[in-house]
């Protein structure tokens, strides 16, 4: 059965046909509460040889639904849309959006709804369900008082959250900041992060959802989703334990330039990952970084410009790629480059048991007028240097070679999905390489396994461990 409209367009009215749906369900990813959702979208396939006019397309919890819809391009205030044409063998889009409202809850809402489609006396329907995060809402703050942040709901920081000179900012194990585009933590004073290894301390984006290319990819996963943390004190004393900074422009930025007072950064068991520039920038700054992971850059992952580093049991891996989802490819710069020359303080380098690798044939540089001076040691380390320092600061090094397999993963897998994973391979170089001594100061790795469980500990942040074990 069918008839006519005045264009002499052929509509169906045969009860038996259907619509096509390019999904059944429609399902957004975490939303922060009163915060809008970015647009999802589902398609409508007419498959049949007429043309089918839909007479209602609307949403069933009708008024009170926390969704909103499009339809072809086109809104309704109501979310009711009527007599709706699709010629056959045609689709078109339907848009979707939504607004949680904050509640009390902890723990993420499930809020659900459905679009409902009536035509020839049938109803069909797509399903939508979203969780909403409440949060502690955060723009432009300067906090002028000692303060430690809660964890009973993450942060959702917009332009910066900042702490005034001479105040100390405590963020305790569990507690999450999630910042917005361009947003900073900004310390002027002393920060703190006391993250355990069963509930580490995060910073990344705010954005929750997946970045629409070959294969769904988190934003997370891309770098430049906000600022970075700022280090903006010449006296500022900073601890930062068990905490992830991931997908930012920088991950730590010291730029001092009194080469009299130095600010200390001590950072442990923590990871600092995938951003447009750079990983750790101290210029006249004081740095201890512990069994933790540096990785990623699309510039110098590890900047060191005056003052005394100590790099113990940690990986520095820069394999930053343009990949489909990066904003930018990496420049030329080594994955860790020691500065000597201008504006610093006296400069003392230690690395001990750690990796130094990338995509780079020389992934460490050292910028000194006299290099055989230089107050730097380098052991028990695995480093990626094609020119070889053959300097009395490098004892017990394994340089590179061209057939070297470091790591486990050091590249992003769309088949298979495979994230990056800077453990050492089964057949690393970097494996039973470490001082034995300084590796029982960190019993476990950055994943929590033992050092030790086969006696001879490797170099870098991660212990080799068969796959069976790594569970």
């Amino acid at each position: 059965m069918f008839l006519l409209s005045c264009q002499d367009e052929i509509f169906t009215v045969d009860t038996s046909k259907k619509l096509s749906f390019s999904t059944d369900t429609l399902t957004f990813d975490t939303i922060f509460t009163s915060i809008g959702s970015t647009t999802e979208k589902f398609l409508i396939y007419n498959n049949n040889k007429q043309a089918l006019r839909i007479s209602r397309i609307s949403l069933a919890a009708g008024t009170n639904s926390k969704f909103r819809i499009n339809v072809d391009g086109t809104n309704s205030q109501n979310n009711v849309f009527t007599n709706i044409e699709i010629a056959a063998k045609d689709s078109m889009f339907v848009f979707v959006e939504t607004t949680i409202n904050p509640t009390a809850d902890a723990n993420p809402i499930l809020i659900e709804d459905s679009v409902v489609f009536e035509f020839n006396g049938n109803k069909q329907g797509v399903l939508l369900e979203a969780f909403g995060q409440n949060m502690h809402l955060i723009k432009s703050t300067l906090l002028t008082k000692n303060t430690t942040l809660l964890t009973d709901k993450p942060y959702l920081i917009y332009d910066y959250l900042a702490i005034d000179f001479r105040k100390t900012l405590t963020i305790p194990a569990g507690c999450k900041l999630y910042f917005h585009n361009n947003a900073n933590l900004i310390i002027y004073g002393n920060l703190i992060t006391a993250g355990t290894f069963e509930n580490p301390v995060s910073m990344q984006g705010d954005r929750l959802d997946k970045v629409k290319f070959l294969d769904p990819v988190s934003y997370n996963y891309v770098a430049g989703q906000w600022g970075g943390v700022y280090f903006l004190s010449p006296t500022g004393n900073h601890k930062l334990k068990n905490t992830n900074i991931t997908s930012g422009y920088v991950g730590i930025y010291s730029p001092n330039e009194d080469r009299s007072t130095l600010p200390t950064i001590d950072i442990e068991n923590c990871k600092i990952h995938n951003f447009v520039y750079y990983g750790i920038v101290a210029q006249n700054t004081n740095v201890t970084v512990k069994n933790s992971e540096i990785s990623n850059t699309g510039s110098y992952t590890v900047f060191l410009n005056g003052g005394k580093h100590v790099f113990l049991q940690s990986t520095i891996a820069n394999y930053y790629a343009n990949n489909s989802f990066e904003p930018s490819s990496r420049d030329k710069t080594p994955a860790v480059m020691i500065m000597g020359l201008q504006r610093s303080a006296p400069m003392q380098t230690e690395f001990v048991n750690c990796i130094v690798s990338g995509t780079m044939d020389n992934e460490l540089s050292i910028a000194s007028r006299f290099l055989t001076d230089y107050k730097g040691a380098f052991s028990y380390s695995y480093i990626k240097r094609k020119d070889k320092y053959e300097l009395s600061q490098f004892k017990h090094i394994r340089w590179y070679n061209f057939d070297d397999t470091v790591f486990k993963q050091s590249t992003y897998n769309y088949e298979q999905k495979k994230y990056f994973d800077f453990m050492p391979d089964s057949i690393s170089p970097a494996r039973h390489i470490a001082d034995p001594a300084t590796a029982s100061r960190f019993p476990f790795d950055l994943n929590g396994k033992n050092r030790f469980s086969d006696g001879e500990p490797d170099a870098g942040a991660y212990e080799w461990l068969p796959t069976s074990q790594n569970n």
